[in-house]
């Protein structure tokens, strides 16, 4: 990890993917609001570009020459936005640490409701959209996950994991401590505390193109939170298989009785082929859940890194993986 700047006050983590059109414009906005609320010389923005394929490295390299407040980090590969948010979180400074998206529906004038609740005590704090702008499905997947999580990791039910939140330094500490390849970071943060709580935001339009979540990134974030952060799956399977053994010997008895009671009645083809397709699918999505398990504990007993640096800009030393 890089030597620590003193003083530094605030730490904004963007990951960047596909966003070389709105770099400049949200440097710029997000620096109007620290001049505003007098910390344009007590924050960094530390941007991590994803392996994006577009121009956005050559963008972020430009506006650092107009705000020295800027730092970067571009990774050799794609490895998904938590993974590079973690590389951010590595490599930040501040008593406080906000972590955003890059496509400004997160809107920079609301920073300042965040430092106001970590100030007063809490160690994160969440936002909840008044007005979501994203698409029906990814609606419906997030308050899935947010379901998910409640069941899974104790999420707080009327807690929403926005991507858009600010965190203690402390706590910050504790969730770069863990180096596996498939971090979540709202997992680790209830690992950590449970003092939480959120703010009301107005969700922003897009400034340009399209968002590059989709129902592929949804599975995966799923995953991460559901092998990565709990056994209750492999809880379940277990009490799937303890219930479908009971079922079958249930059944196999039923069968036994009718066939006691009518000798001439025809075996059921129909219902027989019913039951095995039933429990082989169940059998097949259980094992499927178990190879998820050790797959991640292979390849992080493997050291597969979870991110590899390929520049660093305006950092004092580099640190090229984790």
């Amino acid at each position: 990890m890089k030597n620590k700047e003193q003083n530094l006050y605030l730490s904004i983590v963007v990951p960047v993917y596909r966003s070389e059109s709105i770099v400049f414009k949200l440097v710029k906005e997000i620096h109007s609001q620290m001049v505003g609320q007098s910390l344009d010389d007590r924050y960094e923005l530390i941007l991590v570009n994803d392996a994006s394929p577009d121009d956005s490295w050559q963008k972020i390299c430009e506006a650092s020459k107009t705000y020295p407040s800027l730092k970067a980090i571009s990774l050799r590969k794609n490895f998904g936005q938590h993974n590079a948010t973690m590389a951010g979180l590595n490599h930040s400074a501040g008593e406080i640490v906000i972590i955003m998206d890059d496509d400004l529906q997160h809107p920079p004038d609301a920073i300042g409701l965040l430092l106001k609740q970590i100030e007063g005590g809490f160690d994160v704090c969440y936002t909840k959209y008044l007005n979501r702008k994203h698409a029906l499905w990814k609606k419906l997947g997030s308050s899935f996950n947010n379901w998910v999580a409640t069941k899974l990791i104790n999420k707080p039910p009327t807690l929403y994991l926005s991507s858009f939140k600010a965190i203690r330094k402390n706590v910050v500490k504790e969730i770069i401590r863990y180096t596996g390849p498939y971090p979540y970071i709202d997992g680790l943060i209830m690992d950590v505390t449970r003092s939480l709580t959120s703010v009301e935001i107005n969700h922003q339009e897009r400034a340009e193109g399209i968002g590059n979540y989709n129902i592929k990134s949804s599975i995966s974030l799923w995953l991460k939170m559901a092998t990565n952060f709990s056994v209750t799956p492999l809880r379940l399977a277990s009490y799937t298989g303890i219930v479908l053994s009971l079922f079958s010997l249930v059944l196999i008895m039923f069968v036994i009785l009718q066939k006691l009671i009518n000798p001439d009645m025809q075996a059921g083809w129909t219902s027989l082929i019913a039951t095995i397709l039933f429990i082989g699918g169940v059998q097949t999505l259980c094992i499927g859940m178990i190879g998820e398990y050790l797959g991640r504990t292979y390849l992080n007993a493997n050291g597969k890194p979870q991110y590899v640096i390929a520049e660093q800009l305006n950092f004092e030393s580099v640190n090229n993986s984790v």
